[in-house]
């Protein structure tokens, strides 16, 4: 199958949704697909054998600079055309998404859309809360121009449903488990991360340095909780005032991390501290728990379609935090109830690999073909 990805972000950007886009990528290769993959900022000209087309972009100033937007240009449809798809995917379609959605509509191709961020929530965030009624339908309407809509947790896709989006179905979670493994710890990655303290109790946040990931939240519990540490793993716009937020608290900030390293990071580390309301799954989550450790997450969005409260980790409601610095304390003080989760969180990570999802996606991307074909679009 030839499928054609429209994406918002791209590598080198590092984030849940590229993490998603790479690796059913690279199982579409394994798989004997072939993607062509349209994408903002500065990619790599291939990724895993499939060809990489740049879009001209502006970054997204003075909101969120790492971010690019991209500009619709008639090369796409040009590039479209000679790829010939059997599909097109649309991946969280904002800007470079809708014109994606609109070359397909217009060449009557098969589309499938996939919604990974909640648009509204971050557009509060960036203080452009005039957005978000607009949001909301804009969200409705470009998703419903798909003949099929997916989304990463059950949360999310009742969340769709309840916008209007129609044909919505579930994308399974996914998680690379040979990665991410218990045995990935290392004393010297513990070591650096705790500031040389490796046997203080030590948290680990992992992901975007971001306003929206409501990193200031977990200021109070390092205030209170005597002798924990804290490592913060990732960069981000909002990362000179987190450093500012935390200065006088034993936090160290590492920069981004990926691969091993990464894996390291994660397998060392006591506790994930992962306070964010606005996810739509939680890559992150899904990592620690790989690597053996509990989440303390929010329950709020896909993040408990991951973490069963008490089983493989811990839920906090988001602002309380009261609540949030009571579930670290837990964790931190009683090994054998963390060790308990943290053995559950791996085994129930398990058997949720990256083929699996992406033979799933396969299954969708056949049922888009099927339904274009027996629809006119005009009636969808």
């Amino acid at each position: 199958m030839r499928v054609a990805v429209f994406t918002e972000t791209f590598l080198p950007k590092i984030d849940g949704v590229v993490t998603r886009v790479t690796r059913t990528l690279e199982q579409l290769a394994e798989l004997g697909h072939e993607a062509l993959v349209f994408a903002p900022g500065h990619p790599p000209e291939r990724y895993y054998g499939h060809r990489v087309v740049r879009v001209p972009s502006v970054p997204f100033r003075p909101w969120y600079p790492e971010l690019f937007v991209g500009l619709p240009r008639p090369k796409i449809g040009r590039e479209l055309d000679r790829f010939k798809p059997d599909v097109v995917h649309v991946v969280n379609p904002v800007v470079l998404g809708l014109w994606g959605t609109m070359l397909a509509r217009q060449r009557n191709l098969p589309l499938l859309a996939s919604y990974h961020t909640d648009i509204t929530q971050y557009a509060k965030h960036l203080k452009l809360n005039f957005l978000s009624p607009f949001s909301k339908t804009f969200l409705r309407d470009v998703h419903n121009q798909a003949h099929v809509n997916l989304c990463t947790s059950m949360p999310m896709v009742r969340s769709a449903e309840a916008l209007g989006i129609k044909r919505v179905r579930l994308w399974p979670k996914a998680v690379d488990t040979q990665l991410f493994r218990p045995s990935a710890a290392s004393s010297a990655m513990r070591e650096r991360l705790s500031g040389g303290e490796p046997e203080k109790p030590l948290l680990l946040y992992v992901g975007r340095v971001s306003y929206e990931k409501r990193l200031d939240w977990l200021q109070a519990p390092m205030k209170q909780l005597p002798g924990v540490r804290l490592a913060i793993v990732g960069s981000g716009p909002a990362e000179d005032a987190m450093k500012k937020l935390f200065e006088g608290t034993p936090t160290v900030f590492t920069g981004y991390m990926g691969g091993e390293e990464l894996a390291a990071a994660y397998a060392s580390a006591d506790v994930l501290a992962f306070p964010s309301d606005t996810e739509t799954l939680g890559f992150v989550a899904m990592e620690a728990m790989a690597s053996g450790i509990p989440v303390v997450g929010a329950r709020a969005g896909g993040v408990p379609d991951v973490i069963t409260h008490e089983r493989n980790g811990l839920l906090f409601t988001p602002g309380d935090l009261g609540e949030l610095t009571e579930c670290l304390r837990r964790l931190t003080v009683d090994p054998v109830f963390r060790q308990r989760l943290g053995r559950q969180a791996r085994e129930d990570t398990e058997p949720h690999g990256w083929r699996g999802a992406t033979e799933t996606l396969v299954q969708y991307y056949e049922h888009a073909r099927a339904i274009q074909r027996r629809y006119d679009p005009e009636r969808l």
